[in-house]
C-alpha cells in the first residue's frame, strides 16, 4: 500500500527562499516517488486565523498556485487544491474538537508564539489551529506529512487525535510520521538569529519571484563583520562557541550566506571562501546572488507565462478538488457511521 503524504501551504504573500527550501523542493521530489500518493494544498482557511485583507486573499490564493505550478507541482503526480474546496475538513475537526483536550491545545508553543505577535487579535481559530491540521491530514488519511522542525508538535497533536478517535470508535485512523525537511533554517538577511520571515520586512527575505537585480540588491544589504576572518569552519562550531551580541551576528551573517551558497551553488564554493580568508564580502555576495538568481530562472520564465491564464490555473484547482472531495466524502461518511450520526 501506498503511503499518502498531505501537505498545506498558506497563502499569505509571495513565496520565498525559506518556503522553497522547507516544504516546496520536498513537495516536488515527493510528487516523483511512486510509492507515495500525494495530497497538497493551499491552505486558505489556516490563513485566516491572522490579520489579513479580504479583498486580497483571492490573488494570494490564485499567486500561490501559480508559484507551485510553475515550480514544477504537477497535477497529473499529484492531487492539488484549494483547502476550503473540500469544506468536509471543518467537519471532521469540529469532530476532533469533541475529543482534543483543551489541555493539549495550551500546550502548543506556536500557539503562544502567534497569540505575542498578534495580540490584537487572539482568535478561537488560532488556538484550534492544530486541530484542523489534524484534520487535513487524517481526512485523506495521511500516513507521512513533510513537516518542520516548528510544525513536528502539531503533528504530534495529529497522531493523538487519531489515537482518541480510535480508542473510542474502533482502529481507524493511522498514525501519520513526519518527513522532516533536511535543509537548514534559512535565516533572516537583515537579522541573522531569526528565521526568514515576511513579517521581518521584504528587505528580510529573498521572494522566488525577485529579479536578479532585487536579489543582488538584497544580498549587498546583509549586515557583515569587518575582518573577514571567520573564527570557526562550520556555522555549529560558531553556534556552540560564541554567544550572541551585533559582532556576533555579523559573524552568524557570513555563515547563512555560505549556506546559501552551498544549497544553490555546490559546496566545494562554500569551502572555497572558508579556505581563502580573509574573505572578500563583496565577491561572496555577488556569488552568492548570481546562484540564487540562475536556480530560480526558470520558474520566473514559467512564473510570467502564467500570469495571464487564470483560467486554467482554477481548472487545475477545480480538477483537484475533485479528486480530494471524493476521499473526504468516504471518510466522513465511515467517521458519522462510527460515531453515531447515521440514521
Amino acid at each position: 500500500m501506498k503511503d499518502v503524504i498531505v501537505s498545506g501551504i498558506q497563502p499569505t504573500g509571495e513565496l520565498h527562499l525559506g518556503n522553497y527550501l522547507g516544504a516546496v523542493r520536498q513537495y516536488l521530489n515527493l510528487q516523483n516517488d511512486k510509492q507515495k500518493k500525494c495530497f497538497f494544498f493551499i491552505a486558505d482557511y489556516h490563513s485566516l486565523t491572522e490579520n489579513y485583507e479580504p479583498k486580497e486573499k483571492p490573488a494570494q490564493v490564485l499567486g500561490l498556485a501559480k508559484d507551485l505550478l510553475a515550480l514544477g507541482l504537477d497535477p497529473k503526480k499529484c492531487t492539488f487544491f484549494v483547502q476550503s474546496h473540500v469544506p468536509k475538513v471543518t467537519e471532521l475537526a469540529w469532530i476532533f474538537n469533541t475529543l482534543t483536550p483543551i489541555s493539549f491545545l495550551e500546550k502548543m508553543t506556536q500557539y503562544k508564539d502567534k497569540a505575542g505577535r498578534q495580540a490584537e487579535n487572539i482568535n478561537a481559530g488560532l488556538f484550534n489551529y492544530p486541530v484542523l491540521m489534524a484534520a487535513d491530514i487524517l481526512l485523506y488519511h495521511g500516513t507521512q506529512v513533510p513537516v518542520g522542525e516548528d510544525q513536528v508538535q502539531h503533528l504530534e497533536l495529529a497522531r493523538d487525535v487519531a489515537r482518541f478517535f480510535n480508542n473510542r470508535f474502533g482502529e481507524y485512523f493511522k498514525a501519520p510520521m513526519p518527513i522532516l525537511t533536511e535543509t537548514p533554517r534559512v535565516m533572516s538577511l537583515t537579522e541573522s538569529v531569526k528565521k526568514m520571515s515576511k513579517s521581518l520586512g521584504p528587505r528580510s527575505y529573498i521572494a522566488l519571484r525577485d529579479e536578479p537585480e532585487v536579489i543582488a540588491k538584497k544580498i549587498a544589504g546583509v549586515p557583515t563583520e569587518a575582518t573577514g576572518k571567520l573564527p570557526y569552519k562550520t556555522k555549529e562550531e560558531f553556534l556552540a562557541n560564541v554567544k550572541d551580541g551585533e559582532r556576533e551576528q555579523g559573524f552568524l551573517s557570513v555563515y547563512n550566506l555560505l549556506e546559501l551558497l552551498k544549497i544553490f551553488s555546490t559546496e566545494p564554493r562554500a569551502k572555497y571562501y572558508i579556505e581563502h580568508q580573509p574573505i572578500k564580502y563583496g565577491a561572496l555576495k555577488q556569488e552568492v546572488a548570481a546562484a540564487i538568481s540562475t536556480n530560480f530562472a526558470d520558474f520566473r520564465k514559467k512564473r510570467r507565462a502564467l500570469d495571464s491564464k487564470d483560467a486554467l490555473v482554477q481548472r487545475v484547482l477545480a480538477a483537484g478538488a475533485i479528486k480530494a472531495r471524493t476521499v473526504a466524502h468516504k471518510t466522513i461518511k465511515e467517521v458519522k457511521e462510527r460515531i453515531g450520526l447515521t440514521f
